[in-house]
């Protein structure tokens, strides 16, 4: 008999635990889903006020701010302006602190920049240096053509002679130094001319005749 009344003492008490314990799962379960999005999803730990206070394995934690709130999630990858950190206590997603980043490497080098910034050299830039030249399909800085400097003005003529004009052109130039790592990125021109006046305007020994009509005075 009193073993009958200790073995339903027992199936009593395991009841009551088993109870206990699906109560507690009831409760751990709606507190995992608040909300049409969960905020507790992926974490080890969560509150209702804070959200994620500690994310599953490979999880990034990132603090987010609304207003004067603030709560945690547990993310794959981290948003816009943020990066992934990785450390042995728990993975967090960090801000980016390059001015005009979209998304970072790391804490110090940008490798996407905001519209309308050119990315070079894990900075954000509205132009590229000088030196370089913007990819518009990429919004990157790339080293562009580099030139030397510019000659001297050469002498003035015009149809190949220094005399028996008034005005003629006078040519500078510059050599391409490095060429464009792109194709399609143009060289700066290496040509210019701009007007002169010429210093002897009657050619010694040269009639203004024979200038402006030889085919004339070599019939005569």
């Amino acid at each position: 008999m009193r073993f009958r009344l200790f073995s339903f003492a027992l199936i009593v008490l395991n009841c009551m635990d088993y109870g206990h314990c699906q109560a507690g799962r009831w409760r751990r379960g709606k507190r995992a889903s608040y909300g049409s999005n969960p905020i507790c999803k992926g974490c080890l730990s969560c509150s209702k006020d804070n959200g994620c206070i500690r994310c599953q394995h490979k999880l990034f934690f990132f603090l987010r701010r609304e207003g004067m709130r603030q709560y945690g999630e547990c993310l794959h990858s981290c948003p816009s302006g943020y990066y992934g950190l990785r450390t042995p206590d728990m993975n967090r997603c960090s801000r980016c602190r390059i001015e005009n980043c979209d998304s970072c490497f790391s804490r110090d080098f940008c490798t996407k920049c905001k519209a309308g910034f050119y990315s070079h050299r894990g900075r954000c830039f509205r132009g590229c240096p000088p030196g370089f030249a913007a990819l518009e399909e990429l919004m990157e800085c790339v080293e562009g053509c580099e030139v030397g400097q510019w000659s001297e003005w050469g002498t003035c003529s015009r149809n190949n002679k220094t005399c028996g004009f008034k005005w003629g052109l006078e040519t500078r130039t510059r050599q391409i130094v490095k060429k464009p790592a792109k194709d399609t990125i143009p060289c700066p021109t290496i040509a210019e001319s701009r007007r002169c006046k010429m210093a002897v305007r009657h050619c010694p020994g040269v009639s203004l005749s024979t200038i402006f009509h030889p085919t004339e005075n070599t019939r005569r």
